[in-house]
This record gives structure tokens, sequence and C-alpha cells, in this order.
């Protein structure tokens, strides 16, 4: 029997799943760590500790699985991206990574603005500047930190720097690193003109391959620690939302997928690289080769749920702990008595600030709509219905530049979620489809390893013969229409306070 290795560096932990060669997951294990806060809109984690979760999650996987490591043909690694990970000419780590939702560079991009021009921007990387990618990120670092900046040798992503670790290669891959704001996104390579007239030295940055590329092979000391095999290959892997398109289909024109977790996502192929000019939504590379996508990032959507749950449903979390459940599952449950659409409460889901489609990181958070019979479960629908309104708001973007999906497959935590699935067929108004495997951005890392390692000819057939969809959330018209205008009212509201968000009068 021959087996893949999918592992996902995300924000609270990674994730390694074992495959058989069809992508049926055998065993998986998840290791967590901590993220830094040490101000107000920054964020930063130990690159270290990435990669102690991989060799924990291998050393489980093989141990739970009892597999002959010599039957592992292939590891596909996916990740959380833009994080920017800076090694010295030893390989060692300079600084904690600075990663995806980090806000603290908004005086970085007025310098790219400034010194590129916003349209050239656009033009080239496919995106306008922005404070949660990787370019602004070694500004901050280029101005803050002068002195250890200039120890720096290397350049990587988060889930680039466990390639590293695992086969010693300097090396990325399109769809992430399209990701950094370096890129020439039509071209599908680092862009000379971005380097330069940012100071960023090309020498820095990993070598490019496509997402199912082979780019190395484990080494003796990685084998060592993990217990794996020497020689495994490692193929090139995805920016975990590219991964997570790989895994739920998401591989052709027409075709999107949503998926929820700590941020949201919507996401759609295109056979052309399709651009927002107002920079309202994120254009990369897909982890098909020829192909691009138009990709939203909704910063807080379970992020917003763990922030209800933590600060204001402490009776659910009891009920959850001694039942021995998930106090989501309280939650939504106690959510979906409440009736869908009642015209209660609207939420606005920018904790983090926001990316799309308003770009803006002073924006917060709000209720709008409290009263004094406001309740736990009123707060809870708005904030899945709140979530849902800033898809659609990106999913009409989308629309807007040709980009025009007909339905959209479901992934990620929020997807178990019956209620939070229902809320976004309406809103959407469109078939959502829930898919078999739960495995997310690392079923799709699996499934690029298949590819690499010759199993399947290409991305395409893989997809087509691994992803099954289990069932479909259909839209209710009446629902719809009742969502409609909720949306509506929704969008009027980050207009009406954007002059407070950014300390000007309204």
């Amino acid at each position: 029997m021959e087996y893949l290795l999918g592992i996902d560096i995300g924000t609270s932990g990674t994730k390694t799943v074992l495959f058989d060669r069809d992508a049926n997951p055998i065993t998986a294990k998840t290791f967590e760590y901590p993220l830094y806060q040490e101000q107000n809109g920054w964020a930063e984690q130990e690159p270290e500790d990435w990669w102690n979760a991989v060799v924990q999650g291998v050393q489980a996987v093989l141990q739970a699985s009892g597999v002959d490591v010599a039957d592992i043909k292939g590891i596909g690694l996916s990740g959380q991206m833009h994080g920017l990970v800076m090694l010295d000419e030893n390989g060692e780590v300079l600084r904690r990574s600075i990663i995806w939702c980090d806000q603290r560079t908004g005086e970085e991009v007025e310098d790219m603005n400034r010194m590129l021009g916003a349209e050239k921007i656009i033009q080239i990387t496919a995106n306008p500047a922005v404070t949660g990618f990787t370019a602004a990120k070694i500004l901050w670092v280029k101005k803050h930190e002068p002195e250890l900046y200039a120890k720096c040798a290397h350049i990587l992503l988060p889930k680039d720097y466990i390639r590293y670790k695992l086969t010693g290669e300097y090396a990325t891959e399109v769809s992430d690193a399209s990701g950094m704001q370096l890129m020439d996104v039509a071209k599908r390579t680092w862009s000379d003109e971005i380097l330069e007239g940012l100071g960023i030295e090309k020498r820095l940055l990993g070598k490019m391959y496509e997402s199912q590329d082979v780019t190395g092979e484990v080494h003796q000391e990685a084998a060592a620690l993990t217990g794996l095999a020497a020689g495994t290959i490692v193929v090139g892997g995805a920016g975990d939302n590219p991964a997570a398109a790989i895994g739920t289909g998401i591989v052709s024109q027409g075709k999107a997928f949503t998926t929820i977790g700590t941020s949201a996502v919507v996401y759609a192929v295109s056979d052309r690289m399709a651009l927002d000019p107002k920079g309202r939504v994120h254009t990369l590379c897909a982890s098909v080769p020829g192909k691009w996508t138009v990709m939203s990032c909704t910063q807080a959507a379970g992020l917003s749920l763990q922030w209800l749950r933590n600060h204001v449903c402490a009776p659910e979390m009891a009920e959850a702990a001694e039942k021995g459940v998930d106090p989501y599952e309280i939650m939504t449950a106690e959510a979906a008595r409440v009736p869908i659409g009642s015209e209660k409460l609207i939420y606005l889901p920018y904790l983090m600030g926001e990316r799309s489609p308003h770009n803006d990181p002073s924006a917060r958070a709000a209720f709008i709509g409290m009263s004094m019979d406001s309740t736990r479960e009123d707060m809870t629908q708005a904030v899945l219905e709140g979530v849902a309104f800033g898809l659609r708001d990106s999913l009409e973007v989308a629309r807007s530049i040709g980009v025009n999906p007909e339905r959209t497959k479901i992934c990620g935590g929020g997807a178990k979620s019956p209620l939070w699935r229902k809320i976004i067929a309406n809103v959407m108004n469109m078939k959502v489809d829930l898919i078999e495997s739960e495995e997310g951005p690392g079923y799709g890392a699996a499934i690029l390893a298949a590819v690499g390692c010759g199993v399947f000819d290409s991305v395409e057939e893989a997809a087509k013969k691994l992803v099954k969809v289990t069932g479909t959330e259909e839209p209710d018209s009446e629902l719809v229409q009742k969502y409609e205008e909720r949306y509506q009212e929704f969008k009027k509201l980050y207009p009406a306070l954007k002059g407070i968000y950014q300390g000007k009068q309204a």
C-alpha cells in the first residue's frame, strides 16, 4: 500500500494527516501553539513552534498507523499565507514570524504606494498594497529593525520554512508566493521591477515552483527527528486557501469554494487573470498550472464566534463541558431557535480590521440594533449572518469583474454547522455543497503530493477522481428575499462608520 502525507501549518495549530494513495484519511494529529500579540493589531508566532508541531505530528501519525515509512511516497505542505519568516546565513530564525492578520504596516503600505505607485502595484502584483501581505512586513522590519534586517539571508513563508526544515531547500510555489506582493502574477515569477522599487534583494527569496512540482527530499536529520524515510519527496504544496481549493475540487473555470476557519474566504478559479482595479478582492496564482483565482478574505470569521464564546457565552461553555461536547454546538443549536432572518441584530465582522472588500485595517466590529430584549442567541445568529454578509460583499465584487460561480463548495470548521451552511446558501442565493473530506488544506496538499509522485497525471484528474460531494444546502426563496433586504442594510453600515474608524468626523 502507498501513502501520502499532508501537513497544514495553521494559525492555531499544525495538522498532520496520513492518507492512502486515493486520499482517504488514515489518521490525523494536531498540535497547537500560541499567538503573540504584544501590541494592539500585532500578531506573531514562533517558527520553531510550527516545526516542533510538525515533528510531533508526524511521529504521532506514524505511531498510530503503524505504516512502513518506505511506503509514504510524497509529502504535501499547506499553510497560513503571507507570514514573514526571516533566516540568517546559517538558516537560523532571526525573529518571530509576523503573520497574516498582523496590521502594523499601515505606514509601509503608504511607502509602497509612494515608491512604486498604486497603479503599478496592482498592474504587476494583481493586488493593491495590503497591510496583511508579506512585502509591507519586510519593509517594516527593514525600517524598525535595521540591524536584524542586515543579518537576513533568506525570506520564507510559513509552510516554506517547514520545507526548509525537512529538505534544506529554500523554495516556494506560485499560489503562496503570489500573496507576498513581490511577484509578477501574470508571469508567475518574481518581479524585478517590484523588488528593485522596494529595495528588496532577489537573492533573499526562494526558488519558484508550481504547486505539484517536486521541490526536494527529506534529509537525514529531518528523517531522524520525524521518523520519516530519508529521500521522501516534498512537493511545492500551496497556501492554505489554494490547497483547500484543490481539496474541494475547485480546479477549473467557474467553480468556487467558501471556507470558514479563523478567517473566511470566497475563492473562485478563472482561466484568465481577472483584476479588480479597486483592489477589493485578491487575484492570485491558482495551484493549477495556467490558472488564476479571485479570492477574498474576511479577517475574523470563526474568530468572531470564538470571541463571542470566550467573552459572552460562559453558560454555553459550562453546559458543553458538562456534556462533553464542543461549545459551538450548544451556541449554534440555541441560535437555530431564533427565526432565521429575524431582523434583530446586525453584526459587522471587523475584529481584526478588514481585507475584503474594504482593505481597511482601522475597521472594527460592531453589533447594531441591540435592545433590552437582545439575547446571546440573537448575538450568535448575528455573528453567523454577519460573516455571511461579509462573504457576499466579496462575491459581488468577483461578479463585477466577470468571475461568476454558480454554486460553491464549503469547508473549514464553520462548515460543520448546518445553521451556518443554511445561512450562507440563502445570503449568497446559491447551492452550497458539503464534501466528504473534512481535512481541508491538508487534503489538497496530499492531492498535490499524489500528482508530484506520479499517482495522477494532473491536478484536474486527481480532483475529479478524489473529491466527493456528500450533501447540498439549497437556498430557500423566502429566506433569500429576507436576507437580500438585510444585506442591503448591512452594506450601508461600513460607509456610515468609516469616518469614525479612521478617527475623522463622520
